[in-house]
């Protein structure tokens, strides 16, 4: 295969942007708070375009089109449920989420949150919570590693485990470097390339086949069920579909941009622009698998790559339509997809371990400097392990995400959200709603009884755990209870 040169220079002016942002992070960084949370001090638009980017992954551009594709506009239910799951967690979790952490001993992960805000003296909210990410982001991680590995296999020819390699790269560099500034600050430009390409994407596709009547009426030709919201969904299709949008109440990823912002105030703002840009990146992205039905009816001897791999349809696509030039920046969205959600897993993940495991079980007197170090050591060890798991090139990269987002969900969505919501809410509420979860989403990966999305039972289970276990037990101590009712009124504060 000849590499194509305008995409592989595009590339490399991508990738060495962001190790520049990297560099510059890396000189803002002065101890460990800024390395894992950027010293809480960002702002709206950072805040909100670091939070879409960090949730939208290469299953954006990649498993997402691909599904739809393959099985027509009802699948666009998964989009629908994100949406109304991404908004509830900006309105319900986000400023409270902010205020509770810093009134909680200015916790700075979600096992830090947990354990200070319950009073875990045991600290095994602290253990168990930080093994949930550790398990279910390792997973997530190598979802990333596969996107990128076949992006640049696509791209340029070469074999899947170089690709894979040369595809995370530079997204550890950059995150080993600069940690949470590097990613929230490059998280910014990737999301503005990300929604430019699934805007301008699916509209030459249209104007390709000669606009949308034509792309509708050959989509109808070759089935109309492609057309059909409810194609062969029954209630719990649409409802496991759906469920996908309660797992933003826990995905530690995007709850830590929450905790960075410089307040509540921010996220006010914040949030009208996170939902304006995910709504249209979401609309992008089911517009690109559908009309890429009409391009490739008209057009099938070009299809065969698609055939293969449906995955691989909006890469197809951007190569096919586009100048080798623009193809390369559209690209170049895979892989800001791709980098932006894997530098903050793998970041959320070396947080768990230096913060919640090394920090306070084996190094009680760790300087900053010596944290820090440990935390850029512990991407590493996430990234060769992710890798480790990437190394089947056969994964689903929608597969792999749904694993890790059904994971997280039920673990802690029920456990971020009640918390937040309810003072009652005790210790051992939160441990067994965390481990409810956590079990019943693993178990019913296994059976998948009645074809029901896990996240969903998991989080209900868990729900109805917390609450149960909270209101048989000991009321939370009254300065537990003290620190809720002040960052609830510090919340409602104009």
């Amino acid at each position: 295969m000849t590499v194509n040169t305008p995409m592989l220079i595009t590339f490399i002016v991508y990738i060495t942007g962001m190790l520049l942002i990297g560099f510059l992070a890396y000189r803002s960084t002065k101890n460990f708070d800024d390395y894992i949370l950027g010293g809480r001090r960002l702002g709206s638009v950072v805040t909100a375009l670091s939070a879409g980017a960090s949730d939208m992954s290469g299953w954006l551009l990649m498993g997402l089109p691909g599904v739809v594709y393959f099985a027509g506009i009802s699948e666009s239910w998964i989009a629908i449920g994100l949406a109304l799951g991404a908004y509830l967690n900006w309105k319900l979790v986000a400023g409270r989420l902010r205020i509770q952490t810093e009134i909680n001993n200015n916790a700075l992960t979600l096992p830090d949150y947990f354990t200070s805000r319950f009073d875990d003296s045991s600290k095994i909210l602290r253990i168990i919570s930080a093994l949930v990410i550790l398990i279910f982001f390792t997973i997530y991680c190598a979802s990333g590693v596969v996107a990128g590995g076949l992006l640049f296999e696509s791209t340029f020819g070469i074999s899947y485990q170089k690709a894979m390699w040369l595809g995370a790269a530079a997204t550890i560099a950059y995150t080993f470097l600069g940690g949470f500034l590097a990613v929230s600050w490059t998280d910014t430009v990737q999301a503005s390339l990300m929604i430019f390409a699934l805007i301008l994407t699916p509209v030459i596709v249209i104007f390709s086949v000669g606009g949308i009547d034509t792309s509708l009426a050959l989509i109808a030709a070759k089935s109309p069920a492609y057309m059909d919201m409810f194609k062969e969904l029954n209630f719990i299709a649409i409802i496991s579909l759906l469920g996908w949008g309660l797992g933003y109440f826990g995905q530690p990823h995007i709850l830590a941009r929450f905790m960075a912002a410089d307040s509540h105030y921010t996220i006010r703002k914040a949030r009208r622009i996170s939902m304006t840009w995910m709504v249209l990146c979401l609309a992008g992205t089911i517009a690109v698998g559908f009309f890429g039905i009409a391009y490739f009816e008209m057009h099938p001897e070009l299809s065969g790559p698609v055939i293969a791999n449906r995955e691989r349809i909006f890469m197809e696509l951007a190569v096919i339509l586009f100048n080798p030039w623009i193809a390369g920046i559209l690209l170049s969205a895979i892989l800001a997809a791709v980098m932006s959600t894997l530098s903050c897993q793998l970041l959320v993940c070396a947080s768990a371990l230096t913060e919640d495991l090394y920090k306070p079980f084996i190094r009680k007197s760790a300087s900053q400097k010596e944290l820090v170090w440990v935390g850029r050591f512990m991407v590493l060890l996430v990234a060769v392990i992710a890798m480790v798991i990437a190394t089947n090139p056969d994964n689903k990269v929608l597969a792999l995400v749904s694993n890790a987002w059904a994971g997280f969900g039920a673990a802690f969505g029920p456990v971020v959200l009640i918390s937040v919501i309810w003072k009652r809410m005790t210790r051992n509420g939160a441990l067994v709603g965390m481990l409810v979860g956590a079990v019943t989403v693993l178990v019913w990966m296994k059976y998948q009884w009645f074809a029901l999305y896990e996240i969903i039972p998991g989080f209900i289970l868990a729900s109805i755990a917390i609450v149960i276990v909270s209101l048989l037990g000991k009321a939370p101590s009254s300065a537990a209870q003290q620190r809720f009712v002040d960052a609830e009124a510090q919340y409602k504060t104009k």
